[in-house]
This record gives C-alpha cells, structure tokens and sequence, in this order.
C-alpha cells in the first residue's frame, strides 16, 4: 500500500488530510495515531474507495484507489468505527449477508461463517439477534463480517473505541492472530497510545491532517527525550516558584 500527495478537501476550503506520504509493506500493522478529527477515518475513507481525494493518489494491493477501484474493494477488508451490524438478523446472518454482498457462493460463505464465528469465539451465540449482543461481541462479530471474504489487507477503525480494558484485550489478540497465522495486512487508526505501540510495527502520527512523524513504538518514545519527574506539593502556601528555580540549569 502506498499513498503519495493524498489529500482531501471538504466545502473547497476545510482540508481534512494535508498532501499524507506513507507506505505499508505486505505482513506489516501500521497505525495511524492522532487525536479526533486528525483526518484518520477520512484517510480509510479514501483507501477503502469511499469516498475519491481531491489531490494525490494512493494504490492498495497494487491497484490504484480511484481508476480500479473495483479491484481494490475485492481484496480489502473494513471494520467500521461505527457498528454495523442489522440488529434484527442474527450474529450468523450478518456474517452470512456480507458473504452475499461479496458475491461469494452461500456454500463457501456458510463455511467461511462457521469458521469465523469460531475464531471470535462467537460459535453459541451465533443464533442470537445482535440486539442482545454486549458491545464487545458487536465488536467481534464486526471483525468477522471484515474478514468473510478473506482479504488480503484489514482496515480497522479505532477497533476498541468506548471498549472495557478486558474486550480491548481480547481484540489485541486477535489482531496480533490475523498477522501472526495469516500474515495479513493491517492498517488501523487509534487514539489509544498503548494500543499503538502494543500492537503496531510502523505509527504515524497524524494531527490537523499532516503526518508529523512515521516510525517504529520505540524509536518514536526514544525521540521524546528524557525522563519527566512529577513532583507532588503538600500544603497550600508553599513557596514552589524559587525552590523549583533552586533546580534550573
């Protein structure tokens, strides 16, 4: 994957992504790291073909974003900030309903459905209606509908947004699975720091729709400097100003 000059301009004048330069290399999870409204949904948006840039270009699997995009959807899948799923259907039916919107034949995505309901452990809940799905298993049945017509590179957005500490753990795992067992590629927003350097080989650091630094957890920690000493003052009228300068270099 590769992205030269992306841009995207709403209304002619709010740039939501400024002229972005990054690649992803094949087995590798990338995350795009930034605050909300730093241009990271609208980034997937243009790659998974969406919605078309304004200015640059950007190629997935090899295939341009916007002159083959037909392409680039058959060989990609998403995972949504958002839940999708339709609540009146079953957890088995959606995945079943996105094998169809795939085109894939209703035995193979029956078996694929199967397969996936196992690997998010969501095999005895999987005649259930997702309205009495726990935000956690929504998230899980979601990364399955992602990978029903198992693509080559998964696009995640903020996959644990508003998750407890425990499901977030349990979809770090199975992130880590799909490069592990099928080395596949990843490419995933956060705005969790330790979500990014837990999971990812690469970060970008996105904000106000420029990338400002691209590299790996460590080296990107190690550019900070130092360490931060945080001292704790007890007492009100304390004369904090003239001790602290007592310190000063």
């Amino acid at each position: 994957m590769k992205a030269e000059g992306l841009t995207k301009i709403f209304n002619r004048d709010l740039v939501a992504v400024d002229h972005i330069d990054f690649s992803v290399g094949e087995g590798e999870i990338f995350g795009f790291l930034g605050p909300n409204g730093a241009g990271k949904t609208t980034t997937i948006n243009m790659l998974i073909t969406v919605i078309k840039p304004t200015e640059g270009r950007a190629a997935v699997c090899g295939f341009d974003i916007v002159e083959q995009a037909g392409e680039v959807r058959n060989r990609i899948g998403v995972v949504p900030q958002e839940y999708t799923a339709d609540e009146d259907l079953t957890g088995y039916e959606n995945i079943i309903l996105c094998g169809d919107l795939y085109g894939i034949p209703r035995e193979a995505s029956k078996k694929r459905a199967a397969e996936l309901l196992e690997l998010v452990e969501l095999t005895r809940f999987k005649d259930r209606k997702v309205e009495t799905y726990s935000g956690g298993m929504r998230r899980r049945l979601e990364l399955a509908c992602g990978l029903i017509n198992r693509p080559r590179v998964l696009f995640l957005d903020e996959p644990t947004l508003g998750l407890d500490v425990q499901t977030r753990a349990t979809i770090w795992n199975y992130i880590r699975l799909l490069k592990e067992e099928f080395n596949m590629t990843l490419f995933m927003t956060t705005h969790y720091l330790e979500e990014a350097d837990a999971l990812c080989d690469r970060v970008a650091i996105i904000d106000n729709g420029k990338i400002v630094k691209v590299g790996n957890p460590n080296a990107l920690k190690e550019s900070l400097g130092g360490d931060i000493i945080t001292l704790g003052i007890q007492g009100k009228d304390v004369g904090i100003t003239e001790f602290v300068k007592k310190f000063q270099r």
